[in-house]
């Protein structure tokens, strides 16, 4: 549900503390955090996958404000929001939010990343995940679920795979969207040292 992407990969399953996050070399190339101005290139790449792709089970395409407003939430928690730029040109983002809001799921993340149009299959997806990933493996979290709408959506669970998400689960027809029913595949890679440690609990 949390990602554009629509070429698999074999199954790497997740080390605590070790990250394959290379990337092949993309020219031109920048990824950093976003600002609030970013917010209308994001919302602009967004409102397609809500209009025309079950990536999301969105159905309206929210607006600039509320796209900044939905920034604003990530960073109040700490977690990264970054936009990737090719010659200064937004074309994709990815952000980490929390999986669940109950207080027992705090260690554990959830990835979004969407992509403009045109800009799938060269590599920029894997780039967003593996910056985004190199961030939160340095934060308190644990464990970073993958939210990924479609058995069918190959592309987005191999790049999952690739970077050391595993299938946890998949539940059939959760989804409803296009007239359809669509299934919901769980991926999960553990983050900084996982569950080899028990987290610090101080002030969280």
């Amino acid at each position: 549900m949390k990602n554009s992407l629509t070429t698999s990969a074999h199954l790497q399953t997740p080390t605590p503390g070790v990250s394959d996050l290379a990337s092949p070399p993309i020219a031109g190339l920048q990824i950093r955090d976003a600002t609030a101005e970013d917010m209308i290139a994001v919302q602009a790449i967004y409102a397609p996958h809500v209009l025309h792709s079950s990536a999301t089970f969105e159905e309206t395409p929210p607006s600039v404000q509320e796209m900044q407003l939905r920034r604003e939430r990530v960073l109040a928690q700490g977690l990264p929001y970054l936009v990737a730029l090719i010659n200064k040109e937004i074309v994709g983002y990815s952000y980490a939010s929390s999986y669940r809001a109950r207080i027992a799921y705090r260690f554990t993340l959830e990835d979004s990343i969407y992509l403009a149009d045109g800009h799938a299959g060269k590599g920029l997806g894997k780039a967003l995940l593996a910056a985004l990933l190199a961030r939160c493996d340095q934060g308190p979290w644990r464990q970073m679920i993958a939210v990924i709408a479609g058995t069918n959506n190959l592309q987005s669970i191999g790049l999952h795979r690739s970077l050391g998400f595993k299938h946890v689960g998949t539940q059939p027809s959760t989804g409803f969207k296009f007239n359809q029913w669509i299934d919901v595949v769980f991926m999960q890679r553990a983050l900084g040292p996982g569950d080899t440690t028990l987290p610090d609990l101080q002030g969280s």
